[in-house]
């Protein structure tokens, strides 16, 4: 397409101007050439009627002089560019424009016969050999008395016709040439509006197929070319960010299963060498069984992100009270919160509150919300869940007053294995998947989550679910 499709376009454009002129030099041109003969010949005919009917008769019943018809045939010939005869029909000449014909003086078309005209309306030739060059020529009978006392005959030369016809097939060469011009105006638009951004679009193409993700693309166009252009640069620059997403997912995992791999080859290689002696190795092999614990939850959060991130994953959608949830998932949590001297303020809307979701993954996401809300929270602080109901929606929020998060490493807590400089000294057993986590199973029901912290002061995460129709019956 590349490079064929212009010269394909240009071909076109060639061949539509040779056939152009093709058609106009024959076709064009012969009906152009039959418009003016028959156009001329009707006029000659009803000119040569008039005559027939009018100086003709007139002359055959003796009311006019023979020089008077002369004379009138004279300027109506020199009016039309034309020759004018008055005929007997034995072919003799009795009136001839121009020229008059001497008395006594007989003049005849040889071989003259009415008879091979009839139903023509001209005739084109020498007129029985009367012309060295082609006329045009019609033939008026003069009747009188229910009989034919002669005809009037005017020829037109050919040439003038040619003339004629030639003027109209110019026209219609400029007309042609005209088209052509705009057709090149239209090659030259389709050049820079459609074929320089396709060139552009396949050079892109191929350098993205190439692996050339950061190749610029810019058509600066509103239509669908425009649209098209805008789609694979944002397409290139997905795919740009998937491979660095997928370099740091790496890097992260080879990091967070390299740490405690580490940990557990130097335990258990310093009590086979002696260096922890035997009274020491029980609270080393609790160290290890805490690493083993922390490489099975992330290595079950990898898998629980894989299955999240499936297109198309199924939901067990049910009805279920948030609110009796809510109430169970911040029971899992009552010896932490002791240990710590955390108060949950539980701020609920109504004693029931239903909502349309996955009670499992929901009952995830709390979990996760509530971990990072008491791990990160002050001793003798408190953590507040609450739940709202606005337009359709309930609003589940879970707010400590806690570390908060650096305004810089708000829009990146949900990305996977990130975690903020304040959070690592105090998450030594953290995945850095938690938040990832809550984030695909809530965009999975077709909802949100969004965070609202401020550093030193606390966080406050809040997602929205379905609500369902069950509310109304309760209402009523």
């Amino acid at each position: 397409m590349r490079k064929t499709l212009y010269l394909k376009f240009i071909f076109a454009y060639l061949l539509f101007g040779i056939f152009g002129f093709i058609v106009v030099a024959t076709f064009v041109s012969n009906m152009t050439l039959d418009a003016c003969k028959q156009g001329a010949a009707g006029n000659l005919y009803r000119e040569a009627t008039i005559i027939a009917d009018s100086y003709a008769a007139d002359l055959y019943n003796s009311e006019v002089s023979l020089e008077t018809v002369h004379q009138q045939l004279t300027a109506l010939a020199g009016y039309t560019n034309t020759e004018i005869w008055i005929m007997n029909p034995s072919g003799r000449l009795v009136v001839r424009s121009g020229e008059m014909i001497p008395p006594n003086t007989e003049i005849y078309v040889k071989g003259f016969d009415p008879a091979e005209l009839t139903g023509q309306l001209y005739t084109i030739g020498s007129f029985w050999d009367s012309f060295s060059t082609e006329q045009l020529s019609v033939i008026a009978p003069i009747t009188g008395n229910y009989r034919t006392n002669g005809y009037v005959v005017m020829h037109l030369p050919m040439q003038a016709i040619l003339k004629e016809a030639n003027g109209l097939l110019n026209i219609s060469y400029i007309e042609l040439l005209f088209i052509l011009f705009l057709s090149l105006i239209i090659l030259i638009f389709f050049t820079e509006i459609v074929y320089q951004p396709l060139r552009r679009i396949t050079k892109a193409t191929e350098q993205y197929a190439v692996g050339n993700m950061r190749y610029p693309l810019t058509v600066e166009s509103n239509d669908e070319i425009g649209y098209l252009a805008a789609s694979l640069s944002y397409m290139a620059g997905e795919i740009s960010r998937a491979e660095d997403d997928q370099k740091k997912f790496i890097a992260n995992v080879s990091h967070d299963f390299r740490s405690p791999l580490t940990s557990i080859r130097g335990y258990l290689t310093a009590m086979l060498d002696g260096t922890i002696p035997p009274e020491l190795r029980e609270k080393y092999l609790q160290l290890v069984l805490n690493e083993t614990d922390r490489l099975t939850k992330l290595t079950n959060g990898l898998l629980t992100l894989n299955n999240l991130g499936t297109k198309g994953m199924l939901l067990s959608r049910t009805d279920f009270d948030i609110n009796n949830l809510i109430r169970s998932c911040c029971a899992m949590f009552e010896q932490q919160c002791r240990d710590k001297q955390i108060t949950l303020e539980l701020v609920l809307t109504g004693e029931e509150l239903y909502v349309n979701a996955d009670r499992d993954k929901i009952e995830q996401v709390l979990y996760n919300l509530l971990d990072n809300a008491i791990k990160f929270s002050h001793s003798d602080s408190s953590v507040r869940v609450e739940t709202n109901e606005k337009r359709n929606r309930i609003f589940v929020s879970v707010k400590d007053s806690g570390i908060g998060i650096p305004k810089e490493d708000q829009g990146q807590i949900f990305e996977r294995f990130y975690k903020t400089d304040l959070s690592r000294g105090k998450d030594k057993k953290g995945t850095g998947l938690g938040l990832s986590i809550a984030r695909e199973i809530i965009r999975s029901h077709g909802e949100n989550i969004n965070v609202i912290s401020t550093e030193g002061v606390g966080s406050e995460f809040v997602f929205s679910l379905p609500r369902s129709e069950l509310n109304d019956q309760i209402e009523e």
